[in-house]
C-alpha cells in the first residue's frame, strides 16, 4: 500500500519510527516532511503535501502527526475525497480501537491524524495496524453518506 507521512516538530520522532515500521512491513512509504526536527515549524505545508497526494490517488492513505492532531485533520479534510480521523491514544474505557475501526468501516477514512503528545510509540503502531487492516464496509448507507459529503458545495 502507498502511504504518505507528514508532521511538524511535534510528531517528528513518531513519524520516523512509523516510517521504518511501515517500510519493513512492505508498504511504499512517502515521507512528505518534515525532513529534520525544527522546533516551532508549521505543519501546514507538510500536511498539504501528504493529503493532496491522497486526494489525487484514492488507493493511497496517509498518516499525519501533530501535537493534538486536530489542526492537521482540519487541514487534511479541506481536500476533496480526503476523510481524516483523529487518534489520541488509549482511553480509560478501552474502546479507542473500536473508534479507529469505525472510522474505516463507516467513513472509509483515508487519513489518520495522530495526536503525538498523547500517544506512545506502541499505541501508534497498534492504532495504525488496526486502521490499515480494517476494510470499508461498503454498506449502502455509508457509501451514500460519503457521496453526499463529496458532493457538498457552498
Amino acid at each position: 500500500m502507498k502511504i504518505f507521512l507528514a508532521t511538524d516538530h511535534a510528531g517528528f520522532e513518531h513519524k520516523e519510527i512509523l516510517k521504518k515500521y511501515l517500510a519493513n512491513a512492505g508498504h511504499e512509504v512517502h515521507d512528505c516532511g518534515a525532513d529534520k526536527l525544527v522546533p516551532g515549524d508549521d505543519y501546514v505545508p507538510y500536511i498539504v503535501m501528504a493529503t493532496r497526494s491522497v486526494s489525487a490517488d484514492p488507493h493511497s492513505k496517509a498518516v499525519i502527526f501533530g501535537g493534538s492532531g486536530q489542526g492537521e485533520a482540519v487541514t487534511a479534510n479541506r481536500f476533496p475525497g480526503v476523510r481524516a480521523a483523529v487518534y489520541y491514544g488509549e482511553t480509560d474505557n478501552g474502546k479507542t480501537m473500536e473508534i479507529i475501526k469505525l472510522s474505516r468501516q463507516h467513513n472509509d477514512s483515508n487519513v489518520l491524524s495522530i495526536g503525538a503528545r498523547f500517544v506512545t510509540h506502541d499505541e501508534m503502531i497498534k492504532a495504525v495496524d488496526v486502521w490499515l487492516n480494517t476494510p470499508f464496509s461498503n454498506d449502502e448507507r455509508h457509501v451514500r453518506r460519503i457521496k453526499e459529503i463529496d458532493t457538498l458545495s457552498w
